[in-house]
């Protein structure tokens, strides 16, 4: 298990995370569209994400730390707000490491 990346890991075992991920995957079937900021192309909204998932912003933020750090994810700035998207490739590469569908 040497070349298991302990981020990825660590990302992928937490239910609401699992959510998250799974969320952005189809961004508009999930949630509102967005004043600034384009769903697919720019990713959403972190406010938008806690909302959903019922925690507050900095629960959230922890979260999206988490994903981001393991790469799974990717913040974009747009004025005071962070849009997040999956990172797609990241996570090929890491459902083969790990072998799996999520």
């Amino acid at each position: 298990m040497a070349d298991v990346d302990l981020d990825v890991v660590k990302a992928l075992a937490n239910d609401k995370r699992l959510r998250i991920l799974d969320w952005l995957r189809d961004p508009t079937a999930h949630f509102p569209p967005q004043r600034d900021g384009d769903l697919v192309t720019d990713g959403v909204c972190s406010v938008f994400i806690a909302d959903k998932l019922g925690v507050s912003a900095p629960t959230c933020g922890e979260h999206l730390k988490v994903l981001s750090r393991a790469g799974l994810v990717r913040g974009t700035r747009i004025r005071q707000w962070v849009f997040y998207r999956r990172d797609e490739k990241r996570i090929a590469a890491a459902k083969e490491m790990l072998g799996g569908d999520w």
